[in-house]
């Protein structure tokens, strides 16, 4: 579950779902992102326990620490942000930290690592957004804004055997496809037809056409670690 439309969070049935999906499939790997400040440190313990398998995960999006936390993720409380995460993490259920990387928070990245070191995390990732730059938001310094890619196009969906299904139950091949085609696709087959055309899908040549090797998904991140 990751929070296109909203945050999985907030989601008045979230609990119940992820133990629908256990029962229908014992071996299935969950997982959810989330910024993490929705609900208390009792529903966040319960999710970890419901979290026990080895490679179930929650991701955390925290972008910056107390001071800078609160600059993109709007409205988010650091300290009750801060007893959800402990409160998760102390089930022993895997915890991942992604930060998005700006101009305001560039400095904090190596304090950032350390902190979900110091808490508990299993992984830590800063990186580069790829959404349009808000008011008041800068790049980090240095950063040039990746080229549309003209290569060949390597279809994470094929790869990974994934589907997306969005808010309103609509079943498309990835979120790009999903969030962003104005004509909604269900079918992969019906953009694979069109990558090796003079005119690919926009959506695709953005997001998995390859240059020097790495897709613009891939090249955005700027630092990727097992902390555990």
């Amino acid at each position: 579950m990751c929070g296109v439309y909203g945050d999985p969070a907030a989601g008045r049935y979230t609990l119940s779902i992820y133990r629908y999906f256990r029962t229908m499939n014992p071996e299935i790997t969950l997982g959810m992102n989330t910024n993490g400040a929705i609900q208390n440190t009792a529903w966040w313990q319960t999710l970890g326990e419901i979290f026990h398998r080895q490679r179930d995960y929650v991701v955390f999006s925290i972008d910056g620490l107390e001071n800078t936390n609160h600059i993109y993720r709007r409205g988010v409380d650091w300290n009750k942000l801060m007893d959800n995460v402990r409160s998760y993490i102390s089930t022993g259920a895997s915890a991942h930290w992604d930060m998005l990387v700006y101009g305001h928070n560039e400095h904090q990245v190596d304090a950032c690592e350390q902190l979900a070191k110091d808490l508990g995390f299993s992984g830590f990732r800063a990186k580069i957004s790829r959404r349009q730059v808000r008011a008041g938001l800068q790049q980090p310094m240095y950063w040039q804004p990746l080229p549309t890619m003209l290569g060949p196009i390597h279809c994470h969906v094929l790869k990974e055997k994934s589907v997306y299904i969005d808010a309103q139950g609509r079943l498309s091949p990835c979120c790009w496809l999903g969030g962003r085609q104005q004509d909604f696709i269900t079918d992969i087959e019906q953009v694979r037809l069109t990558w090796n055309s003079d005119d690919p899908n926009p959506v695709c040549r953005d997001a998995c056409g390859v240059t020097h090797g790495q897709t613009k998904f891939h090249t955005q991140w700027q630092r990727e670690i097992q902390l555990c």
